[in-house]
């Protein structure tokens, strides 16, 4: 297959008409996006289907690959909150940071962010169907990370991040009831949702993060050993429904 590239410059676009440039590339037969100058322009890559590419040079405002099927899209900058809201499939790589929300109700699909991430991330994240989405963090995380987690994977790597801040912040994993996160070194009992337990590693789960780690280290020129070096944290959920009896009276 032939990469078809277009350029376009999204310098003073309001986010509806970039979006609609994007759009009319990709029904032109167009299968590589080039965005520059991006500034805060919401929704790109939103609902989008099909395997084409979107590379962005800037940073992308709220809500980018919402409910995207199937497109990588590539950020050379920062991108800001809710980043692949309820995404259905795709990859999305990150050169920088990213805010609140990311892969929020996520159900399939991959996210990898190079730096640290905002609140909440991961929160609502679900298998759907065969898909088990995946969200990889190479620097730290704040508060609720993984909340209401129902499915798929969280890894939390702490490469980076503000000096003298943990790897991630409290509440981690409160209300998750499916779904596993690996976090990179040790994690404090006091910071965990009353939900989640810290379990030993399996050879399956050394498995899965050479898998994932290895793409996080290609993409942004990490050495994959050294990161596997240092032990991880398995976290699971030890109740399936751990607020079925509010609800029950049972």
């Amino acid at each position: 297959m032939f990469t078809v590239s277009r350029r376009i410059d999204a310098q003073g676009l309001y986010y509806k008409e970039l979006n609609q440039l994007v759009r009319q590339a990709f029904s032109e037969g167009v299968t590589e996006v080039l965005l520059d100058n991006v500034n805060g322009q919401r929704y790109i890559g939103d609902g989008i289907s099909g395997d084409g590419s979107i590379i962005i040079h800037g940073t992308p405002g709220n809500d980018m690959a919402a409910y995207m099927n199937g497109l990588q899209i590539v950020v050379h900058g920062n991108a800001q909150d809710a980043t692949g809201n309820t995404m259905n499939e795709g990859t999305i790589i990150v050169h920088g940071d990213a805010g609140d929300t990311v892969g929020y109700a996520m159900r399939g699909g991959e996210i990898f962010i190079k730096g640290s991430v905002g609140y909440r991330v991961g929160i609502h994240m679900k298998e759907y169907m065969k898909k088990n989405p995946v969200i990889v963090v190479g620097g730290k995380a704040g508060a609720f990370f993984g909340e209401y987690m129902a499915g798929g994977i969280l890894i939390l790597l702490g490469l980076s991040g503000r000096e003298g801040y943990p790897i991630v912040g409290d509440y981690c994993g409160t209300g998750m009831h499916g779904g596993v996160m690996y976090i990179r070194g040790q994690v404090e009992e006091y910071k965990l949702g009353k939900e989640v337990k810290i379990v030993e590693m399996t050879a399956e789960d050394q498995s899965i993060l050479e898998r994932y780690v290895s793409r996080y280290a290609d993409y942004f020129g990490y050495d994959k050993e050294d990161i596997l070096a240092q032990p991880f944290s398995k976290l699971i959920p030890y109740n399936k429904r751990p607020y079925g009896n509010l609800y029950t009276g049972v």
